[in-house]
C-alpha cells in the first residue's frame, strides 16, 4: 500500500527514534568489566574502559609512617582466645555474641578506633566465609545479628589499623557452633505447616527490645553487624585453611594508589617459607599469578570501577587444596579516582 507523502514523512522519524531507542537498550554496561574483556562488544558511541596493568609496588608511605608512629607495636605478637561462643555450643536466637579475651606479648597493642580518624587496631571478625568485620571495643561483645539457623564457624585474628594481619601463633583463633531458631529477614517465620507468624520474629523482638521507653535516654548500641543468610562449610581444623582478609570495600584517592593484598594462613607453609604450597590471586579474572611468602603484597595501577579479586591455596601441582571451600574465596571491590 503506497502511503501519502505527509504520512510518509511523519513516520520517517518515528522509525529513527524506535532505532535508536533500540539500541540504547542494547548498549553493555562495562562497569565490572576486567582488563580481558571483549573490546569488540563495546558499541563505538561508549568510552573504552581504562586499561589497568597491576604491577607490584611497595609498602605505601604513609603506612611506613604510621608504623615509625606506633614504636614497637607491629613487633608485637597479641594471642586472642574465643570466649563466647564455644565450640561445638548451641546459640539460641538469631543474635550471636562474640567475646573475646587478648593477651600475649602486646608491645602497647590494643584494639581501639581512633575518634578523629575512624582508624586504630583491631580484630578481624569472619563468620563462615563472609567478609570480615573490625572488632574495636573488645571489652564490650561483638554482636553478629540476625544469623540463620544452623552450623556456622567463626575466625578472628588481629590486625593493625591499615589492615594488615598480625600473624604470630596464637593471633587467629577458630570455633564451630550451631543457632537453634535462628533469623533470615528475607524470610517470613512460620510454623511447621507453614502458617505465618511473623515477618521475622527474631527481627522484630530485637528491635523492640532496643527501642527504648519515651523519655528515656538510648543506650549506646553494641559492636556489631547485620549478617547476610550463610552457613559453615564442614571446615577441618587440622588441614590448610586459608582465610581471605583483603582486599575489602571501597578505595578512595591515594589509598587506591596500591592495594593490599592480605591473608591468614592455617597449617601450610608456603614454597618460599619451605612448604608445599602456594596461594594463587587473579583480579577480574585476568592473569593468574602466585604468592610464594606468607607476607602482604600492594598492587598498584588499579583503573577506576568495580575489580573481583580471586584468593586460592594450591598445592604444588596446582590443586585447589580443598577444605570447606573457604579455600578459594573472592572479593568485589571499588576503586574510586
Amino acid at each position: 500500500m503506497r502511503l501519502p507523502g505527509r504520512l510518509l514523512s511523519l513516520c520517517t522519524p518515528l522509525a529513527l527514534l524506535a532505532a535508536l531507542a533500540s539500541a540504547g537498550c542494547t548498549t553493555a554496561d562495562n562497569s565490572n568489566a576486567g582488563p580481558n574483556a571483549n573490546a569488540a562488544a563495546t558499541p563505538a558511541s561508549s568510552p573504552t574502559p581504562a586499561a589497568q596493568n597491576l604491577t607490584a609496588a611497595e609498602r605505601p608511605q604513609k603506612i611506613n609512617d604510621q608504623m615509625r608512629e606506633r614504636g614497637e607495636q607491629d613487633a608485637a605478637a597479641p594471642t586472642l582466645r574465643i570466649l563466647e561462643p564455644r565450640e561445638g555450643a548451641t546459640v539460641e536466637g538469631s543474635t550471636v555474641k562474640v567475646r573475646l579475651s587478648l593477651a600475649g606479648d602486646l608491645k602497647g597493642y590494643q584494639p581501639h578506633k581512633d575518634p578523629a580518624t575512624g582508624m586504630g587496631n583491631h580484630i578481624h571478625v569472619i563468620l563462615d566465609n563472609q567478609p570480615y568485620e573490625a572488632y574495636y571495643n573488645i571489652g564490650e561483645p561483638f554482636e553478629l545479628r540476625n544469623v540463620s539457623a544452623g552450623q556456622h564457624t567463626i575466625r578472628v585474628f588481629a590486625s593493625r589499623p591499615w589492615h594488615e594481619s598480625y600473624k604470630n601463633e596464637g593471633s587467629f583463633q577458630m570455633v564451630t557452633f550451631t543457632v537453634k531458631d535462628g533469623g533470615d529477614a528475607s524470610q517470613p517465620t512460620t510454623t511447621a505447616g507453614g502458617q505465618r507468624m511473623a515477618d521475622n520474629a527474631n527481627a522484630n523482638a530485637a528491635k523492640a527490645a532496643a527501642t527504648p521507653a519515651a523519655g528515656a535516654t538510648p543506650a549506646a548500641s553494641p559492636e556489631g553487624k547485620e549478617m547476610q543468610p550463610s552457613a559453615g562449610g564442614a571446615v577441618d581444623r587440622a588441614k590448610p585453611l586459608l582465610t581471605y582478609s583483603r582486599p575489602k570495600g571501597e578505595y578512595k584517592g591515594a589509598d587506591a594508589d596500591a592495594i593490599m593484598i592480605d591473608f591468614w594462613l592455617s597449617n601450610a607453609k608456603l614454597q618460599g617459607d619451605g612448604g608445599e604450597y602456594r596461594v594463587r590471586y587473579s583480579v577480574d579474572g585476568g592473569e593468574v599469578k602466585y604468592i610464594d611468602k606468607w607476607e602482604p603484597i600492594w598492587l598498584a595501577g588499579w583503573a577506576a570501577g568495580k575489580h573481583t579479586v580471586k584468593l586460592e591455596l594450591v598445592d604444588r601441582a596446582g590443586n585447589l587444596v580443598d577444605n570447606g571451600g573457604y579455600n578459594s574465596t573472592s572479593r568485589d571491590i571499588t576503586v574510586v579516582k
